[in-house]
C-alpha cells in the first residue's frame, strides 16, 4: 500500500516519470486491511473491490512475483533475484516484513501465516462447514481473524499468550469486556498459552500447546506480527535500527534513496522516532514519500492513527497503547459503549503518550493535539477533553 500510495504522490508532482514497483508477492497492490475485515464481515464488499488500480491510476508499470536482492548504491542499480538488473533516479524501500515465524509451525497446506492475498484465498477454502480452525496469536490480526472466521461456519480455537485478551493494551476490565464478547461470539479462548509445534496431515493438523495439550484442528492460521525487512538497506549499507532510519523528509543517508511504510523507522513531531505497522502510515508516509522522490522535499509531518473492527466493537487510537501505563478513563456510556482512555507516559509524567477512541469517531485529530500539547494529567483535567 505505500508503493501503491507513492506512486500516486509521484504524479502529483511529476505527470510524466516513469514509474517501476517491483514486488514480492505475485499479485498488484491491495487494500491489505479487507484480507482480515471487510472480506469476512461486509457481505456487500466483494473481492474484487480488494485491488488498487496502480497502473490504471497513475501509469506506472508493476514487476511482480520478484524480490530485490541488491541494491548497488553507486551505480544506481536494483538487481532482482531472477537476475535482472535496473538502474533508477530516486529510489523507495517499501519492503515491510515478512510474517513473524512460531518455533515448531511450520507452513503447510493446512498451515497459514496470515499476510498476503494468496493466504487469504487459501484460508477462505480452509473455513466454512463447521470446520475448526486454530487461530495464533493475541494482536491486531489474530483477533480480527478469529471475530471474522467465527463469522463465517467456522469453529474457532484463539490461542495467545496473555493471560486475558487484549489485556497487554487495554485497561484491564476493558480487556475482560473484550474476552466476553469473543466468548459469547462462540470462540474458544486458550489464554497464557503458546503453541510449540504442529503436525499437518491429509484431513488435519494437530496443535501441540506448551502445557501439554494437544488441539485436533482442519487448519491453524497465524497472526503473530511481522519481522520487518531491513535486509536491502543494510545490505548496501545504509543505516537501519528496527527499521531504516529516514530523516523528516523520509530520506535515508543516501540522497537518492528513501524509505516509507512499514519498515521505515522516522521521527514524528509527537511522538518521536518510531516505525509505525498501520495502513495510515503505510498510505500517508507513501504519498509523501513519492512527492519528494519527484522532487518536492516536503517534511512528513503526520502522526497516523490505526484502527480495529471486532464484531460491533470498534476504535480508533494515535501513539502507545499499553496497559503497563497509568490509564484515566472517560466512558461516555455504560457498559463500554462509548469512550475514551488516555495513557499517561510514565517515562515524562506530565504528557499523555496514548489516547484510545472506543466508539468514539472523527476525533483523531483532537488526539494528537492533546498528546501535543496536553500538559495537567490529572484525572478531572483530561475528561472531557474529547468527546
Amino acid at each position: 500500500m505505500a508503493g501503491d500510495a507513492a506512486a500516486h504522490g509521484i504524479r502529483e508532482v511529476d505527470p510524466d516519470g516513469t514509474i517501476l514497483l517491483i514486488g514480492r508477492e505475485p499479485t498488484g497492490p491491495v487494500t491489505r486491511p479487507a484480507l482480515s475485515k471487510k472480506l469476512w464481515t461486509d457481505p456487500d464488499f466483494a473481492f474484487d473491490q480488494v485491488w488498487l488500480p496502480t497502473a490504471d491510476d497513475t501509469g506506472a508499470e508493476l514487476l511482480l512475483g520478484e524480490s530485490v536482492v541488491g541494491l548497488d548504491r553507486e551505480a544506481r542499480t536494483v538487481t532482482t533475484d531472477a537476475g535482472l538488473t535496473l538502474g533508477y533516479g530516486a529510489l523507495l524501500l517499501a519492503t515491510s516484513g515478512e510474517p513473524r515465524r512460531v518455533d515448531g509451525v511450520e507452513p503447510s497446506g493446512r498451515v497459514v501465516y496470515f499476510r498476503t492475498v494468496r493466504d487469504y484465498e487459501r484460508l477462505r477454502d480452509l473455513a466454512g462447514g463447521d470446520r475448526h480452525v486454530v487461530v495464533v496469536g493475541g494482536g491486531y490480526i489474530g483477533t480480527e481473524l478469529a471475530a471474522g472466521l467465527v463469522q463465517n461456519d467456522t469453529r474457532v480455537t484463539l490461542v495467545f499468550p496473555q493471560e486475558t485478551l487484549t489485556g497487554h493494551t487495554f485497561p484491564a476490565h476493558l480487556a475482560a469486556h473484550v474476552q466476553r464478547r469473543f466468548a459469547d461470539a462462540g470462540v474458544t479462548l486458550v489464554g497464557g498459552t503458546r503453541v510449540t509445534g504442529t503436525e499437518s496431515g491429509a484431513d488435519g493438523v494437530t496443535v501441540t500447546l506448551d502445557d501439554g495439550r494437544v488441539l485436533a484442528a482442519d487448519a491453524v492460521v497465524v497472526g503473530t506480527g511481522i519481522e520487518v525487512d531491513t535486509s536491502l538497506a543494510g545490505g548496501a549499507g545504509l543505516a537501519v535500527d528496527d527499521g531504516v532510519l529516514v530523516d523528516e523528509h523520509l530520506r535515508t543517508d543516501d540522497p537518492h534513496v528513501w524509505a516509507a511504510g512499514d519498515a521505515a523507522q522516522y521521527p514524528d513531531r509527537i511522538l518521536g522516532r518510531r516505525r509505525v505497522e498501520h495502513v495510515d502510515n503505510a498510505t500517508t508516509m507513501g504519498t509523501q514519500a513519492g512527492r519528494n522522490l519527484a522532487g518536492a522535499d516536503e517534511p512528513y509531518t503526520h502522526t497516523p492513527f490505526f484502527y480495529s473492527d471486532l464484531f460491533d466493537l470498534g476504535y480508533e487510537a494515535v501513539g502507545r497503547l499499553d496497559a503497563s501505563l497509568t490509564t484515566v478513563e472517560d466512558w461516555h456510556e455504560d457498559g463500554f459503549g462509548a469512550g475514551v482512555v488516555y495513557y499517561l507516559d510514565d517515562a515524562e509524567p506530565d504528557r499523555v503518550a496514548g489516547v484510545l477512541l472506543w466508539n468514539v469517531w472523527d476525533a483523531t485529530d483532537r488526539a494528537r493535539e492533546v498528546i501535543a500539547t496536553q500538559r495537567d494529567v490529572r484525572p478531572e483535567a483530561l475528561r472531557g477533553r474529547i468527546r
